[in-house]
């Protein structure tokens, strides 16, 4: 019984570090402002910075095009 304790208490040990953590790329504190955790602008969330997204409020007219680039409502 004492030698089965150990090989599941040393089984546990290595597979404990075996866990895959998959991060979701954006947080809800500063999502809901266009902000992402890491540190640039994304109003639409899809993962292009506003700086170079060409469509930066997700509406699907360009920024070019919309009087309103960075209301989702408005074009």
């Amino acid at each position: 019984m004492h030698k089965v304790a150990i090989v599941l208490f040393a089984m546990a040990a290595v597979l404990s570090g075996c866990v895959v953590y998959d991060e979701p790329p954006y947080r809800d504190s500063g999502a809901r402002y266009g902000y992402s955790d890491r540190g640039y602008h994304d109003r639409d969330r899809d993962g292009i910075p506003n700086r170079s997204d060409r469509d930066r409020d997700g509406d699907g007219v360009r920024n070019s095009r919309d009087m309103y680039p960075d209301n989702p409502r408005r074009y």
